[in-house]
């Protein structure tokens, strides 16, 4: 499908393959073809161990393509090293997991300024008042010095977002960013994604296994198997 706005990222014949070469090799992505514009909201959806969290995987440049060819703003990721992958994935992408991954022994305004941190070595205070001012965006500005122990699951994971979004990054991927809470913070954490999409304009590639979720979304990339089984936009979606 065409993206709605200028190509961020664009997988074309992507195959993904474990143990290369042994006799426990094992291909987990056959050939994936997609490409994700600026500003899109997009879920992927499929049945478990359908390669959703190998996709990101490489999507995120976490993992390498077997073959193929991925590119980010028009760069071809594949002859980068690691060094130029980690480049590249700390200036486009933000990450937000099911499980936050948050430092327990640091504040929540502590874990928002880690990106800044790894980037540069050193946090500003122009880094400082970013991210203060993301956790006042996500409705943290009252607790932005307390632990994650001290937080509700709903509250970490809207930290965790504000992580994810303090650099700008153009695109967030998101694996089952709900799937640890129970349906009300759940609901509350997608409509945050989703206000920070229209604010910012950032684009989100979101696993869920919730089908509730996934209805919400502007387009449904549905994976099985290890291929692309359809990709649809919804008919409201907003151009």
């Amino acid at each position: 499908m065409k993206p709605l706005g200028p190509r961020l990222i664009e997988l074309a014949g992507v195959h993904k393959s474990y143990n290369v070469g042994l006799a426990n090799e094992a291909e987990v992505l056959h050939g994936v073809s997609f490409a994700i514009g600026r500003g899109e909201f997009v879920a992927l959806i499929g049945p478990s161990g359908s390669g959703k969290s190998t996709l990101l995987n490489v999507v995120g440049l976490l993992e390498r393509l077997t073959a193929g060819s991925y590119r980010i703003q028009g760069e071809e990721t594949s002859g980068l090293d690691d060094a130029g992958l980690t480049l590249r994935r700390r200036a486009v992408l933000g990450f937000v997991f099911q499980f936050h991954h948050l430092l327990p022994a640091f504040s929540a305004l502590e874990n928002v300024t880690l990106p800044a941190l790894m980037r540069e070595g050193r946090v500003s205070a122009e880094q400082q008042q970013r991210a203060r001012a993301m956790l006042a965006a996500v409705g943290l500005a009252n607790d932005m010095n307390k632990r994650p122990g001290e937080l509700s699951g709903g509250m970490q994971q809207r930290v965790a977002i504000a992580r994810a979004l303090v650099l700008e990054p153009p695109l967030v991927l998101a694996d089952e960013p709900t799937g640890n809470l129970d349906r009300a913070a759940s609901d509350e954490v997608f409509a945050l994604m989703r206000r920070m999409h229209v604010e910012r304009a950032t684009s989100f590639l979101i696993v869920t296994h919730d089908p509730r979720l996934a209805a919400r979304c502007d387009r449904v990339i549905e994976l099985v198997d290890g291929r692309i089984e359809s990709d649809q936009r919804a008919i409201a979606a907003p151009r």
